[in-house]
């Protein structure tokens, strides 16, 4: 089912977070940043409504749920913001599920997983996204509002084209 823009601007970004993101600012906060995962929700839900839009902040351990919610957005959702966090590089069913979504899909990481080890440069996640934010710790949320409301925004019209008249020389 298309979405189009007047239904769409109605609709909320969906944010969907992945395992162990629900231990934020306790579990290795030199890497991930001292900021909760709550703190980050309602960081992004005041960008959300600077752009005069809402957001649904989920997040779960289990790659089944997190299907789940992203099956949910392809019908319920302006675009999709997802940190799969360890199912970046783990899930097809994940990335299967991505797929399916038309809207915008940005994939955010709060540190920059290709700085990291090996086994965090590759994603599943990145082969859906329209664009990867990483590295910017919660900023990288609030960077990804502000691309999801910039590529769904009205289109404005096409002005008839206004033909120059040619000068003559002199």
């Amino acid at each position: 089912m298309a979405i189009n823009n007047k239904q769409s601007r109605a609709l909320p970004i969906y944010i969907v977070n992945g395992p162990n993101l629900n231990l934020l600012g306790t579990r290795e906060p030199e890497i991930y940043g001292r900021a909760t995962l709550g703190e980050i929700e309602k960081l992004c839900a005041a960008r959300a409504a600077s752009h005069g839009l809402t957001i649904v902040f989920l997040q779960s351990n289990k790659e089944g749920e997190m299907v789940e919610f992203l099956q949910e957005a392809r019908t319920a959702a302006r675009g999709v913001i997802i940190n799969a966090a360890g199912y970046t590089h783990t899930s097809v069913a994940i990335l299967d599920s991505l797929q399916m979504i038309k809207q915008p899909v940005i994939e955010v990481h709060l540190s920059n997983p290709a700085a990291r080890e090996d086994f965090r440069r590759h994603s599943y996640v990145s082969r859906a996204a329209k664009g990867v934010i990483a590295g910017l710790g919660q900023d990288s949320y609030l960077l990804a509002i502000d691309a999801i409301a910039n590529l769904t925004a009205a289109k404005p019209r096409k002005s008839p084209a206004v033909k120059k008249k040619k000068r003559a020389r002199a």
